[in-house]
């Protein structure tokens, strides 16, 4: 046998598993793990600025291809609480990434050692496990354990905690017969699909929601060669939109409260059964569920057995992973169209075209200062069908999903239900280091951008290249809109007059000058017709530099973005599309 100490084993078993970069900030209790990496090769490293900017990046890194598993590592103490964002981010979304910390020693554990906490307590409600591994014959096992259950069933986050005397001790390990262990996924009876199929055939109007458990599957053309076979339109959710792309004649728009289209609601009001695959009845979806299930027949397929009936009990529920069950309706709605049996849904889908046809919110507005919508209509223009867009949360994001467009699974990486601040910029880095071919653009509010800006830095230094579109009202723009209910604009000004730059008036901090300061490239624009040429330009200092490239758009202070309380009450505050020429880059538009 070989003897080595168990940071080394741990390292081989990451390696035998796929992994070959992982994002972190080394520190003195996790030093004996860097030096194993070190000594060993095969895994590659950026730093982050900060550890939960590194676990943001591991997120963006799986998030980006099927297969990926992110791994973020920090050091003992503050550097554990610094990732629990990242972990429930990931948690919340189905994302595995693996958390490795260090520890102080274990005789110390009790002692309250200098920065000691009880990690594994603290990040178990947000992760699949949490371990401090105490016995350094079980270091290499323990990492075995950890990419079987992020791989299987539903997936999600592992953290390992490893005092650093465990890491130094040697033991026995042969990394040349290692082997992983085979992940569970829970798989779909031909009985059950054929009860499912039976019922949609039943249905007049039927829909399939598609959820991110469908992108996790990998299982995105299996959807669409589903619906092309029944015929029936798709809802995509958020976390599934890609799944099919925006300009399938049966993609039928999204549903929900905020990140929504006008002809999606519309459509899922108009609907008599819904197949859920893959999703789990988010609120922002759903709104209340009253309102989302009258009238309506439900089939809810789902990785995870108490997913079924957790928001509202579905009319039949299936446990299977979404790539399983779509294999089974496939081959059941195979055989009944061999059989003339499947139901023409032609006039059913022409009439949710329409919908997608006519239903639009207008973009094109030529205000100074700019409106939004513009802003997304210009990249919708800039950007083609092959670019990944990054985002989190406010009110840049709600607008980006009811107006932009995705076309493939993966090209839209949002954190959907976490929706933590910040999360875009390192998301975005971990994107490109695991695509580093691809057109990423982010898309942030100011807010969102300010709070871990210092990651550009990882940009500059890895050449980590991509397009962050940075939308600046001087505001926090949702929790304003939030505040119109109780009467307030109170605590969310982000406005003030920076004596460093007078040129920006009112608008406070000077992005530009801060991307800069961190190595990056920047541009700001104040009019509408200023924007398609400054993407342009950024992709050329981008391809010049290898460095991300900040566009900053000055917005007008207050806009109202379409949202509601119900998918049958929007609020719909901007005008409305009267002809292709006020929503000119919709899908509608050119198709």
């Amino acid at each position: 046998m070989t003897r080595m100490t168990a940071a080394e084993a741990a390292v081989h078993v990451l390696r035998k598993e796929g992994i070959d970069v992982a994002f972190g900030v080394p520190g003195a209790a996790i030093n004996p793990f860097y030096a194993a990496m070190r000594k060993l090769g095969g895994i590659d490293h950026v730093l982050a600025r900060h550890v939960e900017g590194a676990s943001h990046m591991a997120e963006g890194y799986t998030r980006t291809k099927a297969g990926n598993i992110g791994v973020c590592i920090g050091t003992s103490g503050p550097a554990g609480t610094d990732m629990i964002t990242g972990l429930y981010s990931a948690s919340g979304d189905s994302i595995p990434i693996l958390c490795i910390t260090g520890q102080a020693p274990r005789a110390r554990l009790h002692k309250e050692d200098f920065q000691a906490v009880d990690i594994q307590a603290i990040a178990g409600p947000v992760t699949k496990w949490a371990v401090t591994v105490l016995e350094p014959a079980q270091v290499p096992r323990a990492f075995q354990h950890a990419f079987q259950l992020m791989r299987s069933s539903r997936p999600g986050p592992v953290l390992i905690d490893l005092p650093i005397d465990v890491q130094m001790s040697e033991i026995e390990f042969d990394p040349d017969t290692y082997e992983p262990l085979p992940a569970y996924k829970p798989a779909a009876t031909r009985a059950q699909a054929e009860k499912a199929i039976a019922m949609l055939q039943a249905a007049e109007r039927p829909l399939i929601v598609a959820g991110g458990g469908i992108i996790n599957a990998d299982a995105s053309d299996r959807l669409v060669e589903f619906a092309e076979l029944t015929g029936v339109p798709v809802i995509p959710t958020l976390m599934g939109w890609g799944a099919i792309p925006d300009d399938h004649e049966l993609m039928a728009g999204m549903v929900g409260l905020q990140t929504s289209h006008r002809y999606g609601n519309a459509t899922l009001l108009a609907s008599d059964f819904v197949m859920g695959i893959g999703n789990r009845w988010a609120n922002r979806h759903t709104g209340s569920v009253e309102t989302y299930t009258r009238g309506r027949t439900f089939v809810h397929v789902d990785i995870e057995p108490t997913q079924i009936g957790r928001v509202f009990g579905p009319d039949y529920g299936i446990v299977s992973d979404a790539g399983a069950a779509l294999d089974l309706f496939l081959e059941v709605a195979r055989e009944m169209k061999a059989a003339g049996r499947l139901k023409d849904r032609t006039a059913w889908a022409a009439e949710c075209q329409e919908r997608k046809r006519t239903l639009l919110r207008k973009t094109h507005f030529d205000n100074v200062p700019v409106k939004p919508q513009r802003v997304y209509e210009e990249m919708n223009k800039a950007f083609g069908p092959n670019t990944r867009y990054v985002s989190t949360i406010g009110l840049s994001q709600i607008a980006g999903a009811q107006f932009l467009h995705v076309h493939k699974p993966r090209h839209w990486i949002n954190c959907g239900q976490a929706g933590p601040l910040g999360w875009t910029i390192p998301a975005a880095l971990g994107v490109r280091r695991a695509d580093p071919e691809a057109e990423i653009v982010a898309l942030s509010g100011d807010y969102d951008f300010q709070f871990m800006v210092e990651e550009l830095a990882v940009g500059a230094q890895f050449k980590l290249p991509f397009i962050h579109v940075l939308v600046n009202n001087a505001y926090l723009g949702l929790i304003r809109q939030a505040q119109r209910g109780f009467d307030m604009d109170y605590c969310v000004q982000l406005s003030f007059e920076n004596v460093n730059a007078a040129e920006l008036g009112e608008y406070g901090v000077d992005h530009l000058a801060v991307a800069e300061g961190l190595g990056c490239k920047s541009l700001r624009v104040t009019r509408p017709e200023q924007i398609g040429p400054a993407f342009a330009q950024a992709r050329e200092l981008m391809a010049e530099h290898r460095v991300p490239v900040v566009v900053e758009v000055i917005l007008e202070r207050v806009t109202n973005i379409a949202m509601g309380t119900e998918i049958d009450a929007i609020n719909e505050f901007e005008e409305l599309a009267e002809s292709v020429t006020d929503a000119p880059s919709a899908i509608t538009a050119t198709v």
